[in-house]
């Protein structure tokens, strides 16, 4: 693997399967799904099942007529959302927010990275100065109506250097440079 690293081998790429199904198959796995799923979990592989059509209809369409729909299909999520969170589980990504009065945004990372390093994503002057991070989780943030009223129901945490981000923590970082 060593040898191999250097030349980026697709090959060696995390792999994700998709079932490209009928609109009639969203709702149960066929057995050409089945044998797709299982396909994938012998490579250590994910998949996700699809309809193509599905999804070019809903591209037209609002978020409330698009969950509309779905649910009217007996599915939750479309497949698209379904081959982002696969893609990002199989390349070992998640996205922390940053919330401020404007704008909120999502920044990716990889799994396992430590709050200063999580910073650096946005400047890299916020790593090397990083004093420390306001933390809360995204729906402590949402359900308290932001970071305010998660500050004031005790949902907001101070976290050091070693804290390990979350998938979906909301963050506020102080630095000094």
């Amino acid at each position: 693997m060593e040898l191999t690293k250097d030349m980026r081998l697709i090959t060696l790429k995390p792999m994700i399967y998709a079932a490209n199904v009928d609109e009639d198959g969203l709702a149960e796995d066929n057995d050409h799904v089945k044998a797709v799923h299982k396909f994938a979990a012998e490579q250590n592989s994910e998949s996700v099942k699809i309809c193509a059509k599905i999804e070019e209809e809903m591209s037209g369409m609002s978020d409330e007529e698009r969950i509309e729909f779905l649910e009217s299909l007996g599915v939750s999520q479309s497949g698209l959302d379904l081959i982002i969170r696969r893609g990002y589980h199989a390349l070992g990504l998640i996205s922390y927010f940053t919330a401020g009065v404007k704008e909120v945004r999502a920044w990716t990372i990889q799994h396992g990275w430590k709050a200063p390093k999580a910073a650096s994503v946005i400047h890299d002057d916020f790593e090397r100065g990083f004093i420390r991070a306001e933390v809360m989780a995204y729906d402590d943030f949402i359900q308290h109506d932001g970071e305010a009223g998660a500050r004031a129901a005790g949902k907001l945490s101070t976290e050091g250097k070693e804290y390990v981000v979350c998938n979906g923590d909301v963050m506020h970082f102080l630095f000094n440079v």
